[in-house]
C-alpha cells in the first residue's frame, strides 16, 4: 500500500507526528517495533517513572508528615507488588488512548522493525517472522533512544540494570548504587530512597543535574542529602561485579583513591543513545555523526531529500515533548507551512521532590557570552502557600537582559514546579520583562507568587515578602 508519509517508531514524536499528518490530510502509516505504542516515554521511561514517583512520594509523606498535619495513622507499610500493578495500569491506560487515536485519525499502524529498502519502501519485520512492505512518498524517522551502556560494566538486567528494569523491580532493594547523577538517576534514587532503600549515587563530574542551572544543582544536592541520599561526586566508576544477590561497585575519586561500594542492585544511569540498528539507513546513504545521530538541515530533513528525523535520533536534549514539537513542525512543513521551533524555549524538568526545572539560559552560559544581566531570586520559606503546604524547600530564579529586561532565563526548584515552568516559558516566548511579570496579579495564596516576586528582586530589588 502507497502511503503519503510513512514514520518509523511509535514514540511521541512519532505517534504525534503522525496525527498532525493525518489532521492536514495526509495518508499516513506508523511503523512499531514493539507491541504498544507510546515507545519509551509512555512504556518504560516519563509515565511509568511519575508513576512511581508519585506513589513514593505519598508514601513518605504519610510516613513524615501527615502526623504535623494532625492525621495520625498506624505507620504506614508498602505493597511494593500492587505499586508496581498501579504503574502498569496507568501505562496501559495511556498506551491504550494512543491506540484509540491512530483509530480516530484513520492511521495505519504497522507491528514489526521497520528497515529502508530505497528511500520510498520500508520492510516491516514482524514478531512471527512474516514480512510486508511499506511504500511513502516521505518518511520520518522517529525511533527514539535507548539506555547508554558502559564498556566494562555488563549490563544483566537482574542485578546491574537500567532505567527500564528500575521500574518492574520485584522488591525495594536494601541499597541502590546509581551510577549517574544526571536527571534520571535522581529520579529513579530518590523513588527508592522515599521507600526506604539505601541510596548511593556516584558521579563523574563534581555536580550532579548538570544540564541545568548551578544553583538548581547545588540546591537538589542540599536537599537530596537532607533526604538521606549519599554522593560520591568526582567519582570515576572502574567496574562492577555480581556474586548472587550482592553487588560491588570500584570507583576512584581525583586523586586515585580507590572506593568499593557494596549493595544489591545497580543502576546505570549515564545517557542515552539514539537507536539506529536494524533501520537500514546505510541502504539510502545517511551516515551517522560522532554521537550516533542522524544529521538534519533546520528542516529536519537529513542529506536524503523526503526523509526527516525527529526526537533522541538528532541533535538536541532528548526530550519527548522537545520530540513531539519537531513531529508537529516536519508534518506542517512537508504540508507547504512555515512551522518553526525556538529551541532555546524548551523546558527542561527534574520530577524528584522538590522538583526542578530551567527555560533559557543558564547563568553560566550568559557569563560565558558576555552577556550583561541582573537576577532576581524568592525562597519558598517565605511563600505562605509553602508553608501551608510544607513544602518550604527551593527557590524561583530570574534572569533578565540588565539593559532591557527582557526575560532570558528561568530556572526554578520547589513545589510543583513542572507545572510552573511554564509560566516561564510563555513569558520569555512572549519577550516578557521582568517589570511585565511583576505587574501581573498572581493569585494569593499560590506558589506562582514566587515567580512574581522573584521578578520584582530581579528589578531593582522590589521583593514584598523578604
Amino acid at each position: 500500500m502507497k502511503y503519503d508519509i510513512a514514520i518509523i517508531g511509535g514514540g511521541p514524536g512519532g505517534y504525534v507526528a503522525a496525527i498532525r499528518c493525518a489532521q492536514l490530510g495526509m495518508k499516513t502509516a506508523l511503523i512499531e517495533k514493539y507491541s504498544t505504542l507510546g515507545g519509551t516515554c509512555l512504556n518504560v521511561g516519563c509515565i511509568p517513572s511519575k508513576a512511581l514517583l508519585d506513589s513514593s512520594e505519598h508514601y513518605h509523606k504519610a510516613l513524615h508528615e501527615f502526623a504535623e498535619h494532625g492525621i495520625l495513622i498506624d505507620p504506614p507499610k508498602v505493597d511494593f507488588k500492587k505499586m508496581i500493578d498501579r504503574k502498569a495500569g496507568v501505562v496501559k491506560a495511556t498506551c491504550d488512548g494512543i491506540d484509540y487515536l491512530m483509530k480516530k485519525n484513520k492511521i495505519d499502524v504497522f507491528h514489526g522493525m521497520g528497515s529502508f529498502v530505497t528511500k520510498n519502501k520500508i520492510a516491516v519485520s514482524k514478531a512471527d517472522g512474516s514480512k510486508e512492505e511499506v511504500e511513502a512518498e516521505k518518511v520520518i524517522i522517529a525511533t527514539g533512544s535507548k539506555p547508554t551502556a558502559l564498556p566494562f560494566l555488563p549490563i544483566d538486567k537482574e542485578r546491574i540494570i537500567t532505567s527500564t528494569e528500575a521500574l518492574k523491580l520485584p522488591e525495594v532493594p536494601k541499597h541502590l548504587i546509581v551510577i549517574g547523577g544526571g536527571i534520571i538517576g535522581v529520579e529513579l534514587g530518590s523513588v527508592y530512597k522515599r521507600l526506604g532503600s539505601q541510596v548511593t549515587v556516584i558521579e563523574y563530574l563534581d555536580t550532579i543535574i548538570p544540564s541545568m542551572d548551578e544553583d538548581l544543582s547545588k540546591e537538589m544536592l542540599r536537599v537530596l542529602k537532607k533526604q538521606g541520599m549519599t554522593f560520591n561526586l568526582g567519582h570515576k566508576v572502574k567496574g562492577a561485579t555480581v556474586k548472587k544477590k550482592e553487588v560491588t561497585v570500584t570507583a576512584e575519586d581525583k586523586s586515585g583513591k580507590e572506593v568499593t561500594i557494596v549493595g544489591d542492585y545497580c543502576l546505570v544511569a549515564v545517557g542515552r543513545t539514539p537507536y539506529t540498528e536494524g533501520l537500514g539507513i546505510e541502504n539510502i546513504g545517511i551516515t551517522l555523526d560522532e554521537r550516533k545521530r542522524i544529521p538534519t538541515n533546520d528542516h529536519l530533513e537529513t542529506s536524503v531529500p523526503g526523509i526527516y528525523a525527529i526526537g533522541d535520533v538528532v541533535k538536541g536534549a532528548m526530550l519527548a515533548h522537545k520530540a513531539e514539537e519537531e513531529g508537529v513542525m516536519i508534518a506542517e512543513y512537508v504540508a507547504g507551512q512555515k512551522p518553526h521551533i525556538n529551541y532555546n524555549l524548551i523546558p527542561g524538568v527534574a520530577y524528584t521532590w522538590p522538583e526542578a526545572a530551567g527555560v533559557g539560559a543558564t547563568e553560566q552560559e550568559l557569563k560565558q557570552k558576555g552577556i550583561a544581566y541582573k537576577s532576581g531570586k524568592f525562597p519558598f520559606k517565605a511563600s505562605g502557600r509553602a508553608r501551608a503546604s510544607m513544602d518550604t524547600d527551593g527557590f524561583v530564579k530570574i534572569l533578565a537582559d540588565a539593559t532591557t529586561d527582557e526575560i532570558l532565563g528561568v530556572h526554578m526548584i520547589g513545589p510543583r514546579i513542572a507545572d510552573l515552568i511554564i509560566e516561564g516559558v510563555v513569558a520569555m516566548e512572549y519577550r516578557a520583562s521582568a517589570e511585565d511579570i511583576s505587574r501581573m496579579s498572581h493569585p494569593h495564596p499560590t506558589y506562582t507568587e514566587a515567580f512574581k516576586e522573584a521578578c520584582l528582586d530581579a528589578t531593582g530589588k522590589r521583593a514584598l515578602h523578604i
